[in-house]
């Protein structure tokens, strides 16, 4: 099992930068993948960023040039550094973590990002 938790959310004007941690926890060994999602209200949750344990990374088409996705191996925390959000960035941000071994989808229960414009 693998127990992740965000941190990081909260308000920004519109133009302002965030920066989300997700600490992962449990048997993080079989970690893979890491990523970010949101769901913003009413809407369907997103794939946002991912990136691989040898660092490789995507980005949705809506954040590239504004987030940056990283991880520190060593900490087991993944991050999202966003900058020039915008009010539709305004979401839930929720960690995923892909296990190795079994496949096996976890998720944090997720971080509020509010951008006022």
């Amino acid at each position: 099992q693998v127990q992740l938790v965000e941190s990081g959310g909260g308000l920004v004007q519109a133009g302002g930068s965030l920066r989300l941690s997700c600490a992962a926890s449990g048997s993080i060994f079989s970690i893979g993948t890491m990523g970010w999602y949101r769901q913003a209200p009413g809407k369907q949750r997103e794939l946002v960023a991912t990136i691989t344990r040898s660092s490789s990374t995507y980005y949705v088409d809506s954040v590239k040039g504004r987030f940056t996705i990283s991880r520190d191996n060593n900490k087991n925390t993944v991050y999202l550094q966003m900058n020039s959000l915008k009010p539709e960035d305004t979401a839930v941000y929720y960690c995923n973590a892909q296990s190795r071994v079994n496949g096996m989808d976890y998720w944090g229960k997720g971080t509020l990002v509010t951008v006022s414009s």
